[in-house]
Parts: structure tokens; C-alpha cells; sequence
């Protein structure tokens, strides 16, 4: 890709530390785990601007951005999508397109970037700048294998390093970030790599020249928790081993939380707060921010109170609004911030607190908390609330659920050597009204189970029982589609799951058509359900492309509920989400639940999400459910190791508590589902085997343990030496 080349080119010769206001407030950001910045920055970026030709105008992406970065220290870039996160990163590095226009000056080791061509860029990209992008698989050349790859930087950077020094600097890379047997790894292809093991060598390669500067452009977007955690680990351990500064650009506020020194917080391709670490989450001052930390689910507190949904959408940054860009989504907004924009201001000139909003001097006077801006949205009553669970109805029972697939090799006649067990005895029971999540890391079987359910047919071994029908013993087709509308599902990606050739009311109308409604009927249903899910009626005509991603999953969530189910099954539901957008979901969801009494079984890799929103939790392993309770029990005393460490690598949006807290990080991936396991299948990661008797260990190897549970809490656990329910098994 061409580099950021701008018409008014800089001149590249030796500028000084530039020593202005920014610099001064930066250099007191102290409230955080490294105290205050110390010497001079390596980086300066100031007065940044990224603007890009549209047909439909001029696209001003990056708008009055500056920083500073130094040795040794994280900053995080936060915010909504289409906030400026991105565009502001790859300015950086040189990596936007011919079409981007770029102003302001960006000064390494005085040295001005902006103005420099490609070729210039070239020489310093991978040797003084490098990036972690934030998908490895398609960041990393399937045809050269992973040494291949890593020896490119160093051969490209320093031609004079022979091949076997090239070859020891790879397998120290690998071995440095944590891959196994580096020296035979250097050998394979980054499709024989799991997720995170791609992403290790890319962080490898960032890293391989000793960068002064390294960016992560959301480097744990899509992986587990488990593998977030020891991604995050590897890549504190580069800083430390290379003494680089660090731009963390993430939506997950936990992420920062935990690794971050300093924040800046962007909207609309501007800067609105800038604060260390501790001062933004204590002290938020922008409305803005307030909103995004409100709007976050708390993994290590029992839900209270429900998530505050910051309303609307971002601005088009083609047509910014005149004024503060957020009056129109800010409660506190008067007519007189739709005058000018704001600039930064001071909200402590002992910290450095820097905030852009026109009443912050009223916030600060009355110290203003999130709650008194974004007041907490009300509980729906439910009448069915009271009702014990043992006396409401099941609407799904699955029991000892099996499903395996067969494993083929190559050649003409592709026989069959093996087989995957995806659903290896799986069984839960859901009440009506009532939310069972399913959690685990990616292959361990959620996702297949919810397909098994979907398909109504005969499962391979086990029982499925939907609504006191068993699949197993409905023959007939109309049998299924009688129950298919009782059953629904909601995906991942709404834009996948909904035609982009039928407007939105052909999209709502397609099942009640299947089911013979009258079009009488199906006017007035539709009508019933763009209320239900808070969609202004007027918008029945536009097609998919024309909505929020937030606004396409409620049109989701709109449809699934076309038949009134009584059963709804959600497969990652909010995980492509913004903060802000995802807790307006989860609080129609539950809105939802309380008014219709549907049961959920909710899939989802977010257990931050997951402790706010379900009654109980599933907790699955290589195709087994490893445990089994009621969500505060699982939560504050998991009984089965990996219940423990999967909780206590959330990313916990407290950067104390991120700092006191102890994280189990689990070595290596997950084992592969075609292995034979006549034991344990957590065995060959279970922190809690290596402190067993030989004899306790030959146990876990070679008997499987079952579902059981035993005096200290009613919770159901499959392992033969459980967690002691106290406070050392408590993850948070």
C-alpha cells in the first residue's frame, strides 16, 4: 500500500523535542502502574488530519490529533467504530492509500514522517515502526511458511546477518512469544497455526528488529479469553524485551484496563479526553466517556443494575454536525453546544486530565458520575418472576448429546481415518424464561449444539426434547415446521443472515408467509415487532445496507420473534458490536425475556456479557460440558479448574483491580477434537494436575470423569479433584 503523502510535503531534517501544553500535561499523567512519563518521547504527533475523497464527499477521518509516545509506556486509542482509531495508526506507519490526504507533522527521534515517500517509509516500517494487525490470518502470506516470513524484516533490514544468524534470530522470536518446538514450527504454514498462534508470530515479527514503536491495532479481536490473556502477556513481554512504546487501539475496555499506561478517547475523528490510566476510569469528565464506561458489563461483580445504552449512532464523518459531534446523543447537551466544537480543557492540571465538553466545569463542580448523566434504565417487572424454577415448565432438554464427524484423508476415494468429536455427552435443561449460557473456548462444541437443536432431526446419539417433543420421534415434515416456529435462532453476523435484496418488511414478512398468515395479519405483526424492538415503523421500505450494524441486529432479533417463539438460540448475538450498541441489545433482550417469557440459550465468548444476562451457565470443553450451575455460583466459586482460569482471564474494566488480581494463563491451545482422550480432556492443561501424587495423576489420564456435584454448592462439575469452594478458587 502507498504511503500517507500529502501535497504540502514536510521537510524531512532534524527537528527538537517539541515542548508545548501537550507535552507539559502528558508529562503529569501519573496515576497509573508506571507513574509519569519520564525523559523525552519518542514520537510526536501533532495537529494530525486524514481526510479522504467520497462520492459523497470529503471523508474527514482523522480531525486535530496529537500525542505523545514514550519508551516502555502503552497508550490506548478507544473508541465507537468509524471513531478514528485505525486511520490515526496506519498514519503512522505510512500504510494509507494514494486517496488519503494527510496534514500536521508526526516527528520520530526528530525526524519528520509526513511528506515521505513509500520507498522512504519502507526502510523505517518493520525497523523503527512495526504493527500487529488485527487479523493474522489474512496479515500473513499463505504460500511462505512461517520462518520464511519472519526472516523477511531481518533480511530486509540487515542483509549483512548471515542465514544462520537469521535462522537462531527466528527460533528466538518463536521461542520469545511462546511457540512450541520453534525450531520445527519455522518449517509450517499459518493455516497449520491456530488463531492465537498466528497472532504470536505476528507480534514475533513486529518485534524481530527491536521497533521503537509498535502498533496493535486491535490485536485480540475474535480470540477466547484464554488466548486474549496470553496474547496480551506475549505482547507485554515484547515492550519489556524491546523497550518500544505501544499503541493499544481496542473497543474492549477491560483490554485497556489491564495493559495501558495512558488513554485517549476519540469521537468523530477527534480527541475528547486524555487522562492516565486511573483518572479515566475513576474520573471520567466527557459525557462521551462516561457513556462507553457505563455502557461495559462488569465481569467481577454480581449484575446489580442494568447497562446504560449510549442512544443513536456516530455521526457521518462525510457531514460532522456543527457544534460538539455528540450533542446529539448527550444527555447533557444544551442548544449552546450545537454552536461551536469544544476544544480539550482541563479538568485537572495536577494529572494532566484533559476533557472536551462545553459544561465541564459543571461536571467537575458537582462531580458528576456516569449515573447522573446516563441515568440507569429501569427493570421490566415480570409477573412469572416470582415462580421458583423448579415449578416452570422445560422448554429444551438435551441429554447425553453426541455429535461426531468423520475425518477423511486424501486420495481418490477419500476414506474415511478418523472422526471429530464435536458433541461428545452433552446435557442441560432450559425453564421457560429463563437464560442458559453455553461457554467455552472456540471448538469446544457450542455452536454445533445449537445446530444439532436447530435441525429437529434425530440427533446421533443422545435425546433432544424441544417444548416435550423428542426429535426422535417426530416423522413428519409438518410435524417440524409446526415446532420450527416455537424454535428460532439469532446469528453472529446480521448482515450474513439478512437478504440485502428485500426491504426490511419482505425480510420480517418471509417466515409469517411460510405459516400462511393473511397479509391482514402480517401487516399489523410487523407493526408489533418494529415496536417491540425499538425500530422507528417509517423504515420498513430501506434495505439491510442502510441500517447501524446495532439496528440490523435488532431487525435480527425482529424476525426470529416474527412467530412468537418460545425458545430463542443465540450464536454470538453482539459479538461484531459496539460497547455502546451492545448494551442496547442486551437490555431488549432482557426487556424481551420479561415480557414474552422466552427461554434463551445464549453462545457467546464475552463472559462479561455472560454474567449480566444469563441464570445459569454452561461451561463446555472439547464437546463436553465441564460444569454446570447457577451463574453467580459458577462465577464466584467455579469448581472445575478451567472454569477458573477461563474466568479469571476476563479483561475485568478496573485497571486496580487489574493490577491485584491473579490471572491463570493456560499453556498452549486446545487440544484437537480427533484426539483420543480416555481420560480428562483438560488434563494436558490443568494447572492443578502438576500439583497431584503421580497415582492422582495416572486418574485424571486414564478415567473420564462425569457430571457430579457434592455438599459445599449445588453447581455440577466433571473432575475427579475439584476446586475447594473458598476463596482461593474465586477468580476475581
Amino acid at each position: 500500500m502507498k504511503n500517507n503523502k500529502s501535497k504540502g510535503s514536510v521537510s524531512s531534517e532534524h527537528k527538537e523535542i517539541v515542548r508545548d501544553d501537550i507535552l507539559q500535561y502528558e508529562l503529569l499523567e501519573g496515576n497509573g502502574p508506571k507513574g509519569a512519563p519520564k525523559g523525552d518521547p519518542i514520537m510526536q504527533v501533532r495537529d494530525l488530519h486524514v481526510s479522504f475523497a467520497t462520492e459523497a464527499g470529503v471523508c474527514r477521518a482523522v480531525r486535530g490529533v496529537n500525542f505523545d509516545l514514550w519508551r516502555g509506556r502503552t497508550l490506548g486509542i478507544v473508541g465507537e467504530s468509524g471513531s478514528g482509531k485505525s486511520v490515526t495508526a496506519l498514519s503512522l506507519i505510512g500504510l494509507l492509500d494514494d486517496n488519503a490526504k494527510v496534514t500536521g507533522s508526526i516527528i520520530m527521534n526528530g525526524e519528520e514522517l509526513i511528506g515521505k515517500t513509500d520507498e522512504e517509509m519502507s526502510e523505517i516500517r518493520g525497523e523503527r515502526i512495526a504493527m500487529v494487525f488485527q487479523d493474522p490470518l489474512s496479515a500473513l502470506t499463505p504460500m511462505f511458511t512461517i520462518g520464511d516470513q519472519i526472516a523477511e524484516g531481518l533480511i530486509t533490514h540487515h542483509p549483512d546477518m548471515s542465514k544462520q544468524q537469521i535462522h537462531d534470530r527466528c527460533v528466538e522470536l518463536l521461542e520469545l512469544v511462546g511457540i512450541p518446538q520453534p525450531e520445527e514450527r519455522l518449517s509450517s504454514f499459518p493455516h497449520q497455526f491456530s488463531g492465537g498462534m498466528r497472532q504470536r508470530v505476528m507480534i514475533a515479527i513486529a518485534i524481530a528488529n527491536n521497533p521503537d514503536v509498535i502498533i496493535a491495532d486491535e490485536p485480540t479481536t475474535a480470540l477466547d479469553v484464554t488466548i486474549q490473556a496470553q496474547i496480551l502477556d506475549v505482547l507485554a513481554k515484547a515492550q519489556k524485551e524491546t523497550g518500544a512504546a505501544v499503541v493499544l487501539i481496542t473497543h474492549d475496555l477491560g483490554v485497556v484496563a489491564g495493559a495501558a499506561d495512558d488513554i485517549l478517547v476519540m469521537y468523530a475523528g477527534r480527541p475528547v479526553e486524555r487522562a492516565s490510566i486511573d483518572d479515566i476510569f475513576q474520573h471520567p469528565s466527557m459525557p462521551y466517556t462516561m457513556g462507553l464506561l457505563g455502557a461495559v458489563p462488569k465481569p467481577h461483580i454480581a449484575a446489580s443494575q442494568r447497562l446504560v445504552p449510549i442512544q443513536g449512532n456516530p455521526p457521518s464523518l462525510v457531514d460532522i454536525p456543527k457544534g460538539c459531534p455528540f450533542s446529539p446523543r448527550c444527555p447533557l447537551a444544551t442548544p449552546e453546544c450545537s454552536l461551536s466544537e469544544p476544544n480539550l480543557e482541563v479538568v485537572d492540571a495536577n494529572s494532566g486530565h484533559l476533557a472536551s465538553c462545553r459544561r465541564l466545569q459543571e461536571i467537575i463542580d458537582k462531580n458528576m458520575k456516569y449515573t447522573d448523566v446516563f441515568p440507569v434504565p429501569d427493570l421490566l417487572p415480570a409477573d412469572w418472576a416470582d415462580v421458583p424454577r423448579d415449578q416452570r415448565p422445560v422448554t429444551l432438554e438435551v441429554d447425553h448429546l453426541v455429535k461426531h464427524f468423520p475425518l477423511t484423508g486424501g486420495g481418490m476415494f477419500r476414506r474415511t481415518i478418523g472422526q471429530v468429536a464435536a458433541v461428545d455427552d452433552v446435557t442441560f435443561k432450559i425453564r421457560q424464561g429463563e437464560t442458559l449460557a453455553l461457554v467455552g473456548e472456540s471448538g469446544s462444541g457450542k455452536s454445533t449444539t445449537l445446530m444439532e437443536i436447530m435441525n429437529l432431526m434425530k440427533p446421533e446419539d443422545g435425546r433432544i426434547v424441544v417444548l416435550g417433543h423428542d426429535l426422535a420421534e417426530l416423522k413428519k415434515k409438518a410435524e417440524r415446521k409446526a415446532l420450527r416456529k416455537d424454535l428460532q435462532i439469532i446469528f453472529q453476523d446480521p448482515m450474513s443472515s439478512l437478504d440485502p435484496r428485500m426491504p426490511i418488511y419482505d425480510v420480517l414478512a418471509e417466515p409469517l408467509k411460510v405459516h400462511k398468515w393473511s397479509k391482514e395479519k402480517i401487516n399489523r405483526r410487523i407493526g408489533e415487532l418494529i415496536e417491540l424492538v425499538g425500530l422507528n415503523p417509517d423504515y420498513v421500505d430501506r434495505f439491510p445496507a442502510q441500517f447501524s450494524g446495532g439496528q440490523r441486529q435488532r431487525i435480527s432479533i425482529a424476525r426470529a420473534l416474527a412467530t412468537d417463539p418460545k425458545v430463542l438460540l443465540l450464536d454470538e448475538p453482539i459479538a461484531s458490536l459496539d460497547v455502546s450498541i451492545q448494551a442496547g441489545i442486551i437490555n431488549l433482550l432482557e426487556d424481551l425475556q420479561a415480557k414474552l417469557k422466552i427461554s434463551y440459550l445464549f453462545v457467546a465468548h464475552d463472559l462479561a456479557v455472560i454474567r449480566h444476562i444469563s441464570d445459569r451457565v454452561a461451561v463446555m470443553y472439547l464437546g463436553q460440558v465441564v460444569e454446570l450451575g447457577e451463574t453467580e455460583d459458577v462465577f464466584t466459586h467455579p469448581r472445575h479448574p478451567y472454569t477458573q482460569a477461563l474466568l479469571s482471564a476476563i479483561p475485568v474494566p478496573d485497571p486496580v483491580v487489574e493490577r491485584t488480581r491473579q490471572r491463570i494463563i493456560l499453556k498452549g491451545d486446545l487440544p484437537s477434537p480427533s484426539e483420543k482422550h480416555p481420560g480428562c480432556r483438560f488434563a494436558s492443561r490443568c494447572p492443578v494436575k502438576l500439583r497431584l501424587t503421580p497415582e492422582q495423576q495416572k486418574m485424571c489420564e486414564t478415567k473420564r470423569p462425569v457430571l457430579t456435584s457434592d455438599d459445599q454448592i449445588a453447581t455440577e462439575f466433571a473432575c475427579h479433584f475439584p476446586l475447594d469452594v473458598n476463596d482461593e478458587s474465586a477468580p476475581f
